[in-house]
């Protein structure tokens, strides 16, 4: 990777248990929906909550602001569902800057669906060109992380 304190060139986000607290394929039941315009906040049928974590938001800001392609990443088994999440959940804009924006407009690569996460990082670096080396992923659940 670059200089001490440069940012890498991409960053990739598991989504269950890294940006927010739940498998997507198992807690939550669709059609998923939001109230209104609330922020950082949807619904599933029985109108449990689905959110990022508390600094997920502020972490997409800083990133897009630097210019960093950001990933999202996940094996699912509920990718059109997780998309749905990613379209609706809405990020309060920076102060000044207009409306909410949809959280999905903040990831440059969507790469959600069951398989091999190595199979993810070679789609996304065969689509970017971005060397391995200048990629950064975030997995928080064990079983997601795989040695080549």
């Amino acid at each position: 990777m670059g200089p001490p304190g440069r940012l890498p060139k991409l960053i990739a986000f598991d989504l269950d248990y890294t940006l927010w607290d739940l498998w997507i394929d198992t807690h939550v039941t669709g059609p998923l929906h939001r109230n209104r315009s609330t922020l950082n906040e949807i619904l599933d049928k029985h109108n449990e909550k689905i959110k990022f974590y508390k600094d997920v938001p502020d972490i997409l800001h800083r990133l897009r602001a630097e210019k960093v392609i950001i990933a999202a990443c996940s094996r699912t088994h509920a990718p059109k569902l997780a998309r749905q999440a990613l379209s609706l959940l809405l990020i309060a804009p920076k102060p000044g800057d207009g409306e909410p924006i949809p959280a999905v407009n903040f990831f440059n690569e969507l790469e959600i669906y069951p398989g091999s996460k190595l199979t993810h990082f070679d789609r996304i670096h065969q689509k970017t060109g971005i060397p391995y080396s200048e990629m950064v992923r975030f997995l928080t659940v064990l079983p997601a992380i795989e040695l080549a």
